[in-house]
């Protein structure tokens, strides 16, 4: 699983079917992992359990569900589910959230994150490994009087959490399988990511971390036009300030600026250069930005080099 897409058919008119739909023609253009985002809207569990079991051989994940609103005994749930739909080929991604969404949306204080990213990773493996937990920490208690396997998932679920900043990169080499880092650059990777993030796998006696790089970018001749609509679609994450942080870690200003946007060469390179600092898979998201035929033009590079 080394080159994946990150799917958005929230514009469609069922989400669901569409998403089926475009993950049939990423694993024909050769693509290994399909991904899908966590909001207000669609259940991505849900979703990848749906799009799996239509789409054999194709990996599905989430990029990412915030563990702020969420417990680990639902969550468990959810992703052991999915697992057992897809026969092994569903992939967890966790998300501390944001300060705006969690308190806005759900009325709870963003207080404590990597505590409770801490807590919820534990919790979390307990289930997952034995479909049992017994665990009472400061913000999280997660027990089961009853069993909470999924017949089906005995494998085990890979997690990985979109963890970029020290604290989160420390706490996810020793809980976690990996990381799914966003609008990190190969700067940002080489530099700082990948040795924090090996460095606590090691400690903590745990296997070599994967490095699942999602980068916004798409195959485009005229860049100028598609770099400007990337930089108001963008624009979001500036204001959160670890993205704020790892933009600059990689060299940029704005968001935009590390998206990947040219034409085949341009972005076969730059997909090199993610593998060169570390990332051990590379997932395109926002292909659509500039059109369906640019969607697919993306697409038949990346599954060129999936290959």
């Amino acid at each position: 699983m080394t080159v994946g897409v990150a799917l958005n058919a929230s514009g469609a008119q069922n989400q669901v079917d569409a998403s089926v739909q475009l993950a049939q023609e990423a694993a024909a253009a050769g693509l290994r992992s399909a991904w899908f985002g966590q909001t207000f809207g669609a259940d991505s569990p849900q979703l990848a359990a749906i799009v799996g079991r239509a789409v054999p051989g194709l990996h599905v994940g989430t990029s990412a569900i915030p563990v702020f609103g969420r417990h680990p005994l639902l969550v468990s749930s959810q992703a052991q589910t999915a697992q057992a739909a897809t026969h092994g080929r569903y992939h967890l991604g966790l998300a501390l959230g944001t300060k705006l969404l969690t308190e806005t949306g759900f009325g709870l204080p963003f207080e404590r994150p990597i505590a409770r990213l801490r807590e919820f990773l534990t919790a979390l493996r307990q289930l997952i490994q034995t479909g049992t937990a017994d665990f009472h920490g400061e913000l999280l208690t997660a027990t089961t009087p009853v069993p909470a396997r999924v017949p089906g998932a005995e494998s085990g679920v890979p997690v990985l959490v979109a963890a970029m900043g020290p604290q989160a990169l420390r706490v996810s080499g020793e809980l976690a399988d990996g990381i799914l880092p966003y609008l990190a650059g190969p700067r940002a990777l080489a530099e700082h990511i990948v040795p924090a993030l090996t460095a606590a796998a090691e400690a903590a006696g745990r296997p070599a971390p994967r490095i699942v790089a999602l980068v916004p970018g798409v195959v485009r001749d005229d860049v100028d036009s598609v770099r400007a609509k990337a930089t108001d679609s963008l624009a979001f994450y500036e204001q959160i300030p670890s993205y704020a942080r790892v933009i600059e870690l990689s060299g940029g200003r704005r968001a935009a600026d590390v998206a990947v946007i040219g034409n085949e060469k341009a972005v076969e390179a730059e997909v090199r250069r993610y593998r060169d600092a570390g990332a051990t898979e590379v997932v395109f998201s926002g292909t659509e930005i500039a059109g369906e035929a640019d969607r697919r033009r993306t697409w038949a590079l990346l599954g060129e080099l999936a290959g």
